[in-house]
């Protein structure tokens, strides 16, 4: 039995991978940044006629019809390249939310517009799992509330889908009065991330099922971002070799030395088996889904404890070099430590699997 990608998956993988490489390298990543938008606009294009717009949306609908591993592939590819494209909350969260809890009616409204790109969503489920005073949203009436925070892939968002407080899912019209969004600067430029300012904002509820559905998008959330951080590390590992492999010290490259190979040699074991722990809790979220919310839980925290050594130890091999922007390794540092806090930091979602697996009690 294979347990590795398909050939389909792999070939799905070079493809965004070499696109990527093309349209988005470093310098071209920099200039993004600098411009002050974390999208890129010819890599968003490039990715759209691919048809990732439409990755997870039903072939009925317009889409590709494809599952999270094939998404958490993507995702592995954006974070090598440490792409400045909307995705995890857009092209993923978005249409799985209607899959998971939309009415006929509105699948058939809004699945094919996403599939398109139609229509552009900005995702806030980050109050379901942490909320800072002062935060939460409430629904009376039909209307909407309240502050979400660190709402994912905002920029150029047309519509969002946000909880309230109960796990309740509602898309909200992005230029709708009572509608603010306030700017919010995270580590990561690559990401857009905003917060929503709502006050009696008309909504259109998705069905209420006692916020299961939220809890399935955030797992698909962490498991993709756990995704990211393997790419990520994948790319910051393999410039550290690199440049252990160029770099001259006392008349010796400083990938002779045992101590700089042993860096090397123990990034590389942590992060490997990393790759199957993200890619059965991908697999686990469409095959097992009674497996799929702890699979998510384990991927998310173990990526965000070894994303956060591999960035570090990465940074060390290249000396103070490590931290200047000319190499501008700081950009996957700080893109897995967004990865790491996002849905949950690795001390939350590890309280959270226990809660799962019933070794301790949840709190009255």
């Amino acid at each position: 039995m294979d347990f590795g990608l398909s050939q389909e998956q792999q070939m799905l993988a070079e493809s965004v991978a070499r696109l990527l490489r093309e349209l988005c390298p470093l310098n071209h990543v920099r200039n993004v940044v600098e411009s002050e938008s974390a999208v890129s606009a010819q890599a968003e294009a490039a990715l759209a006629e691919l048809g990732l717009n439409g990755l997870v949306v039903p072939e009925a609908y317009g889409g590709l019809g494809l599952g999270m591993l094939d998404a958490a592939v993507v995702a592995t590819a954006l974070g090598e390249a440490v792409a400045p494209v909307p995705f995890a909350g857009r092209k993923v969260l978005a249409p799985l939310a209607l899959i998971e809890a939309g009415s006929d009616a509105q699948k058939a409204n809004w699945l094919p517009r996403i599939a398109s790109g139609g229509v552009c969503f900005g995702v806030g489920l980050q109050g379901l799992v942490t909320r800072r005073d002062g935060s939460g949203v409430s629904c009376a009436d039909g209307r909407l509330t309240g502050l979400a925070l660190f709402v994912l892939d905002c920029e150029e968002a047309d519509h969002f889908l946000v909880a309230d407080d109960n796990g309740q899912l509602y898309i909200i019209l992005a230029q709708s009065e009572g509608v603010e969004q306030i700017a919010l600067r995270t580590i990561d430029a690559t990401r857009s991330i905003c917060g929503l300012r709502l006050s009696s904002v008309p909504a259109e509820a998705l069905r209420d099922d006692g916020g299961k559905a939220a809890q399935r998008i955030i797992a698909a959330g962490r498991i993709l971002l756990a995704a990211d951080s393997l790419g990520a590390a994948d790319a910051m590992i393999a410039q550290a070799v690199a440049y252990a492999g160029q770099r001259e010290q006392f008349g010796r490259v400083i990938g002779s030395f045992q101590a700089v190979k042993h860096m090397c040699a123990e990034m590389a074991a942590r992060n490997e088996p990393c790759r199957s722990l993200v890619w059965y809790a991908a697999h686990a979220f469409d095959a097992v889904p009674e497996e799929a919310p702890l699979m998510a839980c384990h991927a998310k925290s173990h990526l965000g404890e070894t994303g956060r050594f591999i960035a570090r130890t990465a940074t060390e091999v290249h000396g103070g070099m490590g931290f200047t922007d000319l190499l501008g390794l700081h950009y996957w540092f700080k893109r897995i430590g967004f990865d790491r806090q996002i849905l949950g930091g690795p001390e939350t979602v590890r309280e959270e699997a226990a809660l799962l697996q019933g070794w301790i009690a949840r709190a009255a």
